[in-house]
C-alpha cells in the first residue's frame, strides 16, 4: 500500500511573539514492513536551525529555532512510505508460559521495560475491570488483548481535539472518550496485569472518522514478538494502515508539536490532515 500524507499545523498570534524552541514529532518512526519514500518539512517563517535527533524512546524528534519576532507559525509535513500487508499475529510467545495471564518478563527485559509497566490508574478499579476479561479470555494472553480491544471498541465515541487524555477510570466509568482516551484506558488495563505497553500517535488511513486529525493507539510487548500495535478505537490489530510518529510510556509527550512563545499575545491554531 502507497501511503501519501500532507499534516499542515498553523498558529497565528494577534501581536508579534518571540518563539522559543519547538519540539516536533512529525517525522514517521521505522517499522519492519513500512518503509519511509520521501519527507519534506516545510516551516514559516524560515528557522534559524532545524536539529533532528532520536529521542530517549527511539523516536525522531526536531527541533526548531528561530531569532525574529513573528505572528504566525506554519508547520508542513510531507510524507510518502510504502506500507506492506503483514499477519499481526504471527508470532509465538516465547517462553511459552507467557501465553497465559499472568506472567513475568525475563529479568534483564523487564529491567528495561519499567517505564512501560508503571500503574497510571490511582485505583483498582482498571485491574479489577481488566481481570474480569482476561477471566473470560481463559487468561489466554492474545485472546485478552482481542477481547479488550473489541470491548472498548464498544464505547461511544467523542471527537475531542485538544487536551490531555482522560484519566482511565473517567472513560471506564462514562464509557466514552477519543481515541486517546480510549488507548489511555487500554494501557492501564495492560499494566494493572503486568502487560507492558505504550502510548502510539500518528495517522490512520480508511476510516473517515480519523483521517482528518491525529489518531491514537497502543503497543503491547509481548516476549518472542516484541512490540504489537492494538487499536482499540477500531477495535483490531495494527496492519497495515497506521503511520506512526511517536510511541512513549507517558502520552502527554506525543504532541506532534510543542514550544514556547514570549509575548502578550493569544494564539489560535487550525490543523489540516490530507492523504494524496
Amino acid at each position: 500500500m502507497h501511503l501519501h500524507v500532507r499534516h499542515e499545523s498553523e498558529y497565528t498570534y494577534n501581536y508579534p511573539v518571540a518563539l522559543g524552541p519547538q519540539t516536533l514529532y512529525l517525522y514517521p518512526r521505522a517499522y519492519p514492513y513500512q518503509r519511509l519514500l520521501s519527507y519534506q518539512l516545510t516551516i514559516d517563517p524560515k528557522p534559524s536551525r532545524v536539529v533532528r535527533n532520536v529521542d530517549v524512546e527511539g523516536n525522531v524528534q526536531q527541533l526548531v529555532y528561530f531569532d525574529h519576532p513573528t505572528r504566525h507559525l506554519r508547520v508542513t509535513a510531507e510524507m510518502e512510505l510504502q506500507s506492506d500487508e503483514f499477519n499481526s499475529f504471527d508470532f509465538v510467545l516465547f517462553p511459552f508460559e507467557t501465553q497465559h495471564l499472568p506472567f513475568g518478563y525475563p529479568t534483564p527485559v523487564e529491567d528495561l521495560l519499567q517505564p512501560y509497566l508503571k500503574r497510571v490508574s490511582t485505583s483498582d478499579q482498571v485491574k479489577q475491570w481488566a481481570e474480569q476479561i482476561a477471566a473470560g479470555a481463559n487468561q489466554q494472553t492474545t485472546g485478552f488483548l482481542t477481547a479488550l480491544n473489541q470491548t472498548i471498541r464498544q464505547f461511544t465515541y467523542e471527537v475531542r481535539e485538544e487536551g490531555a487524555p482522560f484519566p482511565p477510570e473517567q472513560t471506564l466509568s462514562s464509557c466514552k472518550g477519543s481515541c486517546r482516551d480510549y488507548t489511555t484506558l487500554f494501557i492501564a488495563a495492560c499494566r494493572s496485569l503486568g502487560i507492558a505497553a505504550r502510548f502510539v500517535s500518528g495517522y490512520l488511513v480508511g476510516n473517515p472518522q480519523q483521517e482528518h486529525q491525529l489518531h491514537a493507539w497502543a503497543e503491547v510487548y509481548l516476549p518472542g514478538a516484541g512490540w504489537r500495535g492494538f487499536d482499540p478505537t477500531e477495535g483490531s490489530v495494527v496492519v497495515n494502515r497506521h503511520i506512526f510518529l511517536t510511541s512513549t510510556a507517558k502520552p502527554e509527550l506525543a504532541a506532534p508539536i510543542s514550544g514556547t512563545y514570549a509575548g502578550r499575545a493569544s494564539s489560535a491554531l487550525r490543523s489540516e490532515l490530507t492523504f494524496l
